[in-house]
C-alpha cells in the first residue's frame, strides 16, 4: 500500500480527471445495482399484472441504459488512464532524471541493458498495473456497493450467506499476489538482462560477424529469453489460478443461497420476482469480485516492477553539491592536488599524489596501463570524490563547488571518440548549446574540421549516425575537439586523444589539439611519449604511485621506469 500510494501521488495534479472518472464510475456502479433491482418489478408487472406497455417500453428503456452505461465507460476509462499514463509519464522522467545524476560510480556498476530495463520494461510494466487497477478500484468498487445494498435490501439473510464466502478469498489471493509480486521482480530483473543481451550484441555487431560468432550470441539470447520464461509462466501459473478458486469458495454461497431461497419460494415466504432479483444480483456481484482479484494480481506485478524504479529514484548520488557551495566565475587554472589517495571498495587506486600545475602548464600523465592515470583525472571532474586528501582549483577545494559550476571549467577529449547521432552542428554545440552557427563553425575550422565537414552531403546539417559511425576516426576526434574548443574551458583534459588513429590523422589531430591547449591548463593521458616531448612537467604513475616527475630531458637522464617506456617506443 506505502508504494501504491506513492505511485498514486504523482497523479495529484490530474485530480479532476479522476473526478470525472469516478461520477462516471458511480454511474455504471449505480446502473449494476438498479439492473438487479428492477428485475423484481418487471417480473411483476410484465408477467403476473400482464402490462403490455411496460414490455413494449423495455427494449427503449435497455437500449437508452447501455447507452448511457458505455458513454460512462468511455468516460471513465479515458479520464483515468490518460491521469494513469500522464503520472506514469513523471514517473519515467524522474527515473531518468535520477540517473543522471547519479555518479560514475553506479554506472560503472550498471550495464547499460539494466538500467535501459529500468526505464523502459519496468516503468511500463507499472503502467499496465495502475492504469487498469485504478479503473477497476472505481468501476468495480462501485458495482460492488450498490449490488451489496440490493441483496441487503431483498433479502439481508441470504445476502449473508452469500456475502460471507467473500472473505475466504482473501487468504489465497493474498498469498497468490506475494508470489506473483515476487516473480514479476525476477522476471524485471532477467528482462534486463536481456536488455544487455540486445545492448552488446547491437552494439558490437561488427566484432560479432568478424569472428562469426553469431549462433553463439543466438545461443546466449535464447538461454537468457528461456529463463525469462520460466519466470513468466509461473506468473502465469498463480495469476490463472486464482479466478478458479474463487470461483469454487463462490460456488459455496451460490448453491447456499438456490437451496435456502428455493425452499422460501416454494414456503410462499418469498415471491419468485424478489428471488430472481437476488439471483440477478449476486450473479452481478461476484463479477465485479472476480475482476478487482484479478487487478489485485496485476497491481502485484507492477508493484514489483516499482520497487526497482524507487530504488533507483532513491538512490543516493555518491558525489553531491556542497550545501553551502562557493560561487565561482571564470577560473585562472591553478590545479592542486595533496595527498590524494582513491579506493574503489577495498582496492587502493591511487596513493598520496602531489601535484601542483600552474595556469597555462602542461601535465602529461604517462605509465603502465591500470596504473591510475584515468582515475586521476577523473577526480577533478567529480566523477568520483577523493578517500584522503584534496583537490583545489584556485585555492578552492572542487568539493565546495557545485558540480555544475565545476564542470564549466573544465573540457574534456577523451580517447573514446563519444558522438550523438544528430547532426554535426548539434555535436559541436555540446560544448555550448547556445551557440551561434559563426560560432560553431569556428570552432570547427580550429579542429581543423571545417574542410571535411563541407564535403559532406549537407554540410553542418549532415546526420552522423549512431556514434558518428559515418565519420573516420580522425575527424571523430576533430569534432570532439571542435566541442572543446567550444566550451573555452580554462582547464583541459585530454585522454588518450589520438592512440587509436593513423599517422596522418594523428598529424592533423595533434595541430588541432594545439590549438586548443593554448593557454590553457592541460593534463594530457599518453601512451605516445612523442605526443608530450614538450610538457612542461611529465609525471610517472606506476601502480598508483608518482615514480617520477621532470621534463623529457630530465626524466631520459635519470633512466628509470620513463627512459625505460622511451626505448620500447623507440629502439
Amino acid at each position: 500500500m506505502k508504494i501504491y500510494l506513492r505511485v498514486f501521488s504523482y497523479s495529484k495534479e490530474y485530480w479532476w480527471r479522476f473526478v470525472i472518472a469516478a461520477v462516471a464510475s458511480g454511474c455504471i456502479g449505480a446502473m449494476n445495482g438498479a439492473v438487479a433491482w428492477l428485475v423484481e418489478p418487471l417480473l411483476q408487472k410484465v408477467f403476473a399484472e400482464k402490462q403490455v406497455f411496460i414490455l413494449t417500453l423495455l427494449p427503449f428503456a435497455i437500449l437508452i441504459v447501455f447507452l448511457v452505461r458505455g458513454i460512462c465507460r468511455y468516460l471513465n476509462d479515458y479520464f483515468m488512464k490518460t491521469a494513469g499514463q500522464l503520472a506514469i509519464q513523471k514517473i519515467r522522467n524522474e527515473i531518468y532524471e535520477k540517473t543522471m545524476g547519479l555518479s560514475m560510480g553506479f554506472f560503472n556498476k550498471q550495464s547499460t541493458g539494466v538500467l535501459m530495463s529500468r526505464v523502459l520494461n519496468d516503468v511500463g510494466a507499472m503502467q499496465d498495473g495502475i492504469g487498469k487497477t485504478i479503473t477497476g478500484l472505481f468501476s468495480d468498487g462501485i458495482s460492488l456497493i450498490s449490488l451489496l445494498c440490493v441483496l441487503f435490501y431483498r433479502d439481508w439473510r441470504l445476502a449473508l450467506i452469500s456475502f460471507l464466502v467473500i472473505p475466504a478469498t482473501v487468504y489465497p489471493a493474498q498469498a497468490i499476489g506475494k508470489k506473483i509480486k515476487r516473480l514479476s521482480k525476477l522476471g524485471q530483473e532477467m528482462m534486463g538482462h536481456i536488455s544487455s543481451v540486445l545492448q552488446e550484441t547491437f552494439s558490437g555487431i561488427k566484432v560479432i560477424k568478424a569472428f562469426g560468432l553469431e549462433s553463439r550470441e543466438t545461443l546466449r539470447f535464447r538461454k537468457r529469453n528461456l529463463e525469462f520464461y520460466g519466470y513468466v509462466r509461473r506468473s502465469i501459473k498463480y495469476d490463472a489460478i486464482s479466478a478458479p478458486v474463487m470461483e469454487v469458495i463462490s460456488s459455496v454461497g451460490v448453491a447456499l443461497v438456490i437451496w435456502i431461497g428455493g425452499r422460501n419460494v416454494l414456503d410462499g415466504t418469498m415471491t419468485s420476482a424478489e428471488f430472481f432479483s437476488f439471483i440477478t444480483a449476486m450473479a452481478l456481484f461476484y463479477s465485479p469480485v472476480k475482476k478487482l482479484i484479478a487487478s489485485y494480481n496485476t497491481l502485484q506485478k507492477s508493484m514489483g516492477a516499482a520497487e526497482r524504479v524507487f530504488e533507483i529514484i532513491d538512490r543516493t548520488p555518491d558525489v553531491s553539491d556542497p550545501a553551502d557551495p562557493l560561487t565561482v566565475g571564470r577560473v585562472a587554472g591553478v590545479v592542486r592536488l595533496d595527498g590524494v589517495s582513491f579506493s574503489y571498495g577495498e582496492d587502493l587506486i591511487l596513493n598520496n599524489i602531489n601535484i601542483k600545475a600552474d595556469k597555462g602548464e602542461v601535465i602529461a600523465l604517462v605509465g603502465p596501463s591500470g596504473g591510475g592515470k584515468t582515475t586521476l583525472v577523473s577526480l577533478l571532474t567529480r566523477f568520483y570524490d577523493v578517500t584522503a586528501g584534496s583537490v583545489s582549483i584556485d585555492g578552492n577545494d572542487i568539493r565546495r563547488l557545485r558540480v555544475a559550476d565545476l564542470l564549466r571549467q573544465i573540457a574534456l577529449v577523451d580517447q573514446e571518440t563519444i558522438l550523438f547521432n544528430d547532426t554535426i552542428a548539434n555535436n559541436i554545440r555540446y560544448g555550448k548549446s547556445e551557440a551561434t552557427d559563426a560560432e560553431v563553425e569556428a570552432a570547427a575550422r580550429a579542429a581543423f574540421a571545417h574542410d571535411f565537414i563541407l564535403e559532406l552531403p549537407e554540410g553542418y546539417r549532415t546526420s552522423i549516425g549512431d556514434r558518428g559511425i559515418r565519420l573516420s576516426g580522425g575527424q571523430r576526434q576533430r569534432l570532439c575537439i571542435a566541442r572543446a574548443l567550444l566550451k573555452n574551458a580554462p582547464i583541459l583534459i585530454l585522454d588518450e586523444a589520438t592512440s587509436a588513429l593513423d599517422t596522418e590523422s594523428e598529424k592533423m589531430v595533434q595541430l588541432a589539439l594545439d590549438n586548443l591547449m593554448a593557454n590553457r591548463t592541460t593534463f594530457v593521458i599518453a601512451h605516445r611519449l612523442s605526443t608530450i616531448f614538450k610538457a612542461d612537467k611529465i609525471l610517472v604513475i606506476h601502480q598508483g604511485e608518482i615514480k617520477e616527475s621532470g621534463t623529457h630531458a630530465d626524466l631520459i637522464a635519470e633512466d628509470g621506469l620513463y627512459k625505460k617506456l622511451y626505448e620500447m617506443q623507440f629502439t
